[in-house]
């Protein structure tokens, strides 16, 4: 297979067999154009874990049932530079009452420069949740285990498949929009 050449700005850039770049001088001036987009930092912004029948509460046979509920948001912190949040709610009750309530937001500082907006849009919302929940389970499994009850291994969630099913469904309500038919109404 022969090499490819490419002329840009009167440099050029061989593809050698096996798509290996081997001239990579073609920033002009030195500028970052690459694509880049990753994680500047983590933390927890907000933690709460709630025991609100201890003692009584360990002496209870029932096993509770859990709710966890999450939302995921984004906020701009600079150009190049967002926040995204990871907001976790558990909720354990059992049939004498609630067993522990753990609510936590988990944050990470973004940073993404020379991508499509669609593209950083679905990092934001898919790819850095995916990137931030195994550290945010491990707090809240760590917070239940110290409100005096076995640890809590949420369940992976597939954020990416999640993303997909929003974008979805925002498609087809704005679709549905642009008919001509009077919109369903909430009153029966």
């Amino acid at each position: 297979m022969a090499a490819i050449a490419l002329n840009t700005n009167e440099r050029s850039i061989m593809a050698d067999e096996g798509d290996v770049l081997t001239n990579l001088d073609n920033q002009p001036n030195g500028a970052d154009n690459q694509p880049a987009a990753g994680i500047i930092t983590q933390y927890v912004k907000d933690l709460s874990v709630e025991n609100p029948q201890a003692p009584e509460v360990f002496q209870w046979t029932d096993q509770p049932k859990i709710d966890v509920q999450f939302n995921i948001g984004a906020e701009p912190k600079g150009e190049q530079v967002s926040e995204v949040v990871l907001k976790i709610n558990i909720t354990a009750t059992a049939e004498k009452g609630t067993a522990y309530l753990v609510e936590l937001a988990y944050c990470g500082l973004i940073g993404i420069r020379n991508i499509p907006e669609e593209q950083a849009h679905a990092f934001l919302y898919a790819e850095a949740p995916r990137i931030l929940f195994p550290f945010a389970r491990r707090v809240i499994a760590d917070a239940v285990r110290d409100a005096g009850f076995p640890p809590l291994m949420v369940d992976p969630i597939d954020f990416n498949g999640l993303y997909v099913q929003q974008l979805q469904a925002r498609r087809q309500q704005e679709e549905g929009a642009g008919d001509d038919a009077p919109a369903p109404s909430g009153n029966a």
